[in-house]
């Protein structure tokens, strides 16, 4: 649609939003950037139930599998803060539109890849998209809400996070059961398109009024270091903790991550205003960030581990039985009653009760799954209704510490924190556990078919099982205290900037 003739609007000056009301068409539009980051979201997790399908009829070898996984999440991860800044800057319509082009074009790519080498391309490039589309959909959802209702909107948006976490597996198994590898990437075409044109009639321009000089320095050392870090992260579990794959993309994170919060510290204009860590409330938030995705991240990661190679469940079947989790998220979220409970406790109460729930949940898991499923989703349900609480509510308190203006470079942040928490979970906790595990079995081979493939009777393989089960008793056990941690830190800082606010 276009403005009349009589009263243009011109294009360098978008039409500011009404922050008080919040602007008219607002949960349409939330709606609609829902729609765009739920494209992201299957992405993430729809390509692990297709490796056998590559392995088959690409000939992947294994580090090829592991490049189509890491080559999205390396590129998204080290380009957050940096696609954050971009839509401040040049506006996060045209960001987010960008974004969904991108991740279409990628994804197009993907699918009609006939080489390993042509779908890891293509897997880099839908990260770059991903990387737009994370940042803008928060930053515009809180740009076209009023505070009062903030936190619902970032509910529903967290809600879709974890509709999309559920469903990429279940969609994934579907589509390989009626079509070829290829149809888990095309089907993001119609949904890409369809969010597209939504987003050009819908969604209003904002951007940051001062315009402030591109940090290109500081975006090239954040998306180096940050994307090493992964790196070093991701690669730790297999090569181990002590080799050169390891410990040289961590020396260089470690070097151009400080010389990256140095630069921030010394211009003018930087990308990332290290003044936001002497916020209590930010720093808080961050902390209890960190640790509410390193322990969910990881212990889901490998609780769906054991549900196919001990429980015997297959990828289907797995993705249906830690459904409850999210539709639990889902649930709360949608009907408002998270933002409700959120709003009577307070900021910090409702983080601090959420992650004690959450961590009471894996705490369930740790000492239940041995007795069969219904332990398993006692656990699951504690989760979700944890998370629903909290995870938005510390989102919120992130974004809130920071000027609306600097909203794209505070998704950036929130999204930042979260693949980093995510990664290390997986890392840690999967180390826990092939710790404990190796422990436990005389075979040479660490990994649990590796393991079982090498056992000479029934006794054996099933002393291997226990000794994995042991061994997620523990992973599950260190994700349940550093979640309990992360909600005791996070609502002690944040009480303690209510109070100071206050004073």
């Amino acid at each position: 649609m276009t403005a009349p003739a009589s009263a243009p609007a011109p294009a360098s000056a978008p039409t500011p939003v009404a922050v008080s009301q919040g602007h008219p068409q607002r949960w349409l539009i939330l709606g609609v950037i829902c729609l765009a980051q739920l494209t992201v979201l299957l992405d993430n997790t729809i390509l692990n139930v297709a490796i056998p399908s590559l392995t088959s009829e690409l000939g992947a070898a294994t580090s090829d599998i592991q490049w189509m996984i890491n080559a999205y999440s390396l590129v998204q991860s080290g380009l957050l803060l940096t696609a954050g800044s971009a839509a401040d800057r040049y506006g996060r319509k045209k960001m987010l539109a960008a974004g969904l082009v991108l991740f279409g074009v990628g994804s197009l790519v993907a699918g009609l890849a006939d080489s390993t080498a042509q779908l890891i391309a293509a897997r880099a490039g839908m990260g770059v998209g991903g990387a737009l589309l994370m940042t803008t959909t928060l930053a515009v959802a809180m740009q076209i809400f009023a505070p009062g209702e903030q936190p619902k909107a970032i509910g529903v948006w967290a809600a879709v996070n974890s509709l999309g976490f559920a469903a990429g597996p279940l969609l994934g198994g579907f589509m390989l059961n009626h079509f070829w590898w290829g149809a888990i990437f095309l089907i993001n075409l119609p949904v890409a398109a369809l969010a597209l044109v939504a987003v050009v009639l819908l969604v209003p321009e904002s951007k940051n009024p001062q315009g402030d000089r591109p940090d290109l320095l500081g975006a090239l050392l954040s998306t180096i270091g940050m994307a090493s870090l992964v790196f070093a992260i991701i690669s730790g579990p297999e090569h181990g903790w002590t080799s050169g794959r390891v410990l040289t993309p961590a020396a260089v994170a470690v070097v151009v991550l400080a010389g990256f919060a140095y630069w921030e510290s010394r211009i003018p204009q930087p990308m990332l205003d290290t003044h936001f860590f002497r916020d209590r409330r930010f720093t808080g938030a961050v902390a209890g960030a960190v640790l509410i995705t390193f322990g969910m991240g990881g212990s889901l990661f490998l609780l769906t581990q054991h549900m196919q190679f001990v429980l015997g469940y297959g990828p289907l079947e797995a993705g249906v039985r830690t459904a409850p989790l999210a539709l639990m998220i889902v649930a709360l979220n949608f009907t408002g009653l998270a933002a409700k409970w959120s709003a009577r406790l307070g900021t910090p109460l409702s983080i601090g009760l959420g992650m004690a729930v959450m961590a009471a949940g894996l705490l369930a898991i740790a000492t239940l799954t041995g007795h069969g499923y219904p332990g398993t989703l006692l656990g699951l349900v504690l989760i979700g209704a944890g998370a629903a609480v909290a995870s938005p509510a510390m989102a919120h308190a992130i974004m809130s510490a920071i000027p609306p203006e600097r909203a794209g470079v505070g998704a950036g942040i929130n999204g930042t924190v979260a693949e980093f928490g995510q990664g290390l979970g997986v890392a840690v906790l999967g180390a826990v556990l092939n710790a404990r595990f190796a422990a436990g079995i005389s075979v040479a081979a660490v990994s649990l078919p590796g393991a079982l493939a090498q056992a000479g009777s029934v006794s054996e393989r099933a002393r291997i099982t226990e000794a994995f089960a042991s061994g997620l008793e523990s992973s599950q056990l260190v994700g349940a205290m550093a979640v309990l941690l992360g909600g005791v830190v996070a609502g002690v800082l944040l009480r303690r900037a209510e109070r100071g606010s206050v004073a």
